[in-house]
């Protein structure tokens, strides 16, 4: 009791309030659980979603105490030697416990209703007010609802109150010194259980989705996490233009006609012309793979030379672009087929997107991996990955034994040879995703390869002249190709190699000048940020062949399954690219600039959202003018249109298939 009482009155009121908003909160997770445990769980089952819940708890309730431990530590607002102090934090705390009641009320509905916590799209409601305040007017017990928030707020506020006056009746003996210190600590330790874990990233919403099922995931996040992570988003979607905009896609896509709207799902029969032996698939995202920068068009610099004999032994896409510039844009696209145009975040950081259907699922009897060098906890890319993909094995920066490098973890040559490691313990097929990292600032080669690896010098003219910035880029980009040739020297060595399929993509592509390797318009238009190679490569079962269609991130799941001979469901904007009876093109978005476009025949399209378009040409450098060219401006300004608006339908409308 007297170490207590050293502690300054300001802090030990401050605790007292943070346990009695932590009972509530805990109370509250309790009602969620009692009420729609409908799965039947028992607590032991749910006792990591608890754990986690207490987590998100103590992260709010201690921003909301770190803002009293501040504010209340100057002089005119100190709750015990300021009479204005005093009726401020009175108002003060009144209004959060009301706010936290009625968050809490409101998510409990929320949750009976849609089976998901509270979001910002509840916000959507207030467009039509009067409507929206009609139906809850007639489907809820509101004033009842307001007299019990009324009277819960009371008695909440009764405990705060309580502990207020039992403090201040309890002079503190604490010295100057004791103050300072024990201010300084409670603010460490308010800044950790708002940072919320030991580690490179905070926690975040996303590490709910870890646990193993949407209950779980629901149970552990409360409606402070769900509600102010999505507000940000909101992805508004105008469903009488996805609908009126429907034929369009239904035309590219062989979708039913337009009398059933906003059915994007076909299911595809086994390929009876694919692979019959059930390959393995492993799947490349590779980090920043520029094409222009590589050896397989021509760079003078070589930069790819392994990578460039792959091309010529597989089935090789040139023109190949990403939706959209951004490695978290780039993996959303991969692995759900929708193109990212969440704004101004990425759609892997909005909870309300979270759930989203992949054609990975497909792949029954299947082992899942993903690997990747660092922690995927960045961008929030663990909830797309382990909510959708059924028994994935996920391995991250602390499950090898490799050392750390960098920020992102282990090396890709490391990497590579750890995913290979596991690989080739496997008696089941698989099918493994590997994310690459090196070919990223800060450019780091590992030590233990800067023998072997050889690093070059190049005059700066050279290194401008062909796409790069400086020496360490250029290094780093060849290290990626000296990681591939080390990957597919050891996976020579598997048995698992000769029955699978290596497929390579490029996350995204990297701003910069082509110089006399493309057209201007893929300098000036900023094609070469979003252009990349796309590699089928199995030696045996894919044939050579380097094509020249026109696609994207978006079709390499549909192809896969192809080829692999796997019945699949398409619910969103992805395409077979082996399919001769679909359209060939690939939809860009810009975020930056606000444009999107299309890239189809021998032309690239972009608009602005105000609707004003540019046609170019991506074959040579004049301007298209004409019949033709207009005829080409009016159809993709019609398909940018379309595509744009589904994929913000998409976003929120691609539910997994359970």
């Amino acid at each position: 009791m007297k170490r207590i009482m050293k502690l300054p009155a300001i802090v030990r009121w401050i605790c007292w309030t943070g346990l009695t908003l932590l009972i509530l909160f805990t109370l509250m997770r309790w009602g969620l659980y009692l009420f729609f445990n409908r799965q039947g769980n028992t607590f032991a089952d749910l006792s990591s979603s608890f754990f986690l819940g207490l987590r998100f708890d103590l992260r709010t309730i201690s921003i909301i105490l770190l803002v009293m431990l501040l504010l209340g530590s100057l002089p005119w607002l100190h709750p015990f030697k300021s009479k204005y102090g005093r009726k401020f934090w009175t108002i003060f705390l009144y209004i959060i416990v009301f706010l936290v009641l009625f968050l809490f009320v409101v998510d409990f509905a929320h949750y009976a209703y849609l089976v998901q916590r509270l979001n910002a799209s509840v916000l959507n409601y207030l467009e039509d007010a009067g409507i929206s305040m009609n139906m809850v007017w007639q489907s809820y017990p509101v004033i009842r609802l307001v007299l019990g928030l009324v009277i819960t707020t009371w008695m909440v506020m009764w405990f705060i109150r309580r502990a207020y006056r039992r403090v201040r009746n309890r002079p503190s003996a604490a010295t100057k010194r004791s103050r300072i210190i024990s201010a300084v600590v409670l603010f460490l330790v308010l800044g950790f259980f708002i940072f919320g874990r030991f580690d490179q990233y905070p926690l975040r919403w996303s590490d709910a989705f870890a646990l193993g099922s949407d209950y779980k995931a629901n149970l552990a996040l409360n409606p402070f996490e769900s509600f102010f992570n999505s507000f940000k988003f909101r992805n508004k979607y105008d469903e009488k233009k996805v609908k009126t905009l429907y034929p369009t896609i239904a035309k590219y896509y062989n979708l039913p006609p337009s009398e059933a709207p906003l059915n994007y799902t076909r299911t595809e029969q086994p390929n009876a012309n694919g692979i019959s032996t059930k390959p393995n698939i492993v799947l490349v995202i590779c980090e920043s793979f520029s094409a222009y920068k590589s050896s397989m068009w021509g760079n003078p610099l070589n930069t790819t030379p392994f990578f460039d004999s792959m091309s010529r032994a597989g089935l090789f896409f040139d023109h190949c672009f990403t939706p959209t510039y951004g490695t978290a844009r780039g993996v959303w696209a991969t692995i759900t087929g929708t193109p990212d145009v969440e704004t101004p975040k990425t759609a892997s950081r909005n909870p309300g997107a979270v759930d989203q259907h992949s054609i990975i699922n497909d792949f029954t009897g299947y082992e899942k991996f993903y690997f990747l060098g660092g922690s995927a906890s960045w961008a929030n890319i663990r909830g797309l990955l382990t909510n959708n993909i059924n028994g994935l094995k996920l391995y991250e920066g602390e499950d090898y034994q490799s050392p750390r490098v960098d920020v992102w973890g282990i090396s890709d040559k490391n990497l590579f040879l750890e995913a290979n490691k596991v690989l080739g313990q496997q008696d089941k097929p698989f099918f493994a995703v590997i994310q690459t990292a090196d070919n990223h600032r800060p450019y780091t080669i590992p030590e233990e390869d800067r023998q072997e690896f050889n690093k070059v010098n190049v005059s700066s003219d050279s290194l401008r002249r062909f796409g790069f910035e400086n020496i360490e880029e250029l290094n780093a980009f060849r290290y990626t190709d000296f990681s591939y040739r080390k990957f597919i020297e050891a996976a020579r060595k598997e048995k698992y190699f000769n029955n699978t399929i290596f497929v390579f993509i490029g996350d995204h592509g990297i701003p910069g000048n082509a110089g006399d390797m493309f057209p201007q318009a893929w300098t000036e238009q900023r094609l070469t940020s979003m252009h990349v190679p796309l590699l089928f490569y199995s030696p045996g079962l894919v044939q050579p062949r380097r094509s020249r269609v026109i696609c994207s991130q978006l079709d390499v799941l549909p192809t896969i399954a192809g080829l692999s001979n796997i019945g699949y469901t398409n619910t969103t904007l992805g395409k077979n690219l082996l399919d001769t009876t679909s359209q060939a093109f690939a939809f860009i978005f810009d975020p930056d600039n606000n444009l999107s476009g299309i890239v189809k025949g021998n032309y690239f399209y972009r608009q602005q959202k105000t609707g004003q378009g540019e046609l170019f040409s991506i074959i040579n450098n004049e301007t298209p003018v004409g019949d033709t060219a207009a005829a080409a401006r009016r159809e993709l300004g019609q398909l940018t249109e379309a595509l744009h608006e589904t994929a913000k339908y998409l976003l929120l409308n691609n539910k997994k298939k359970h």
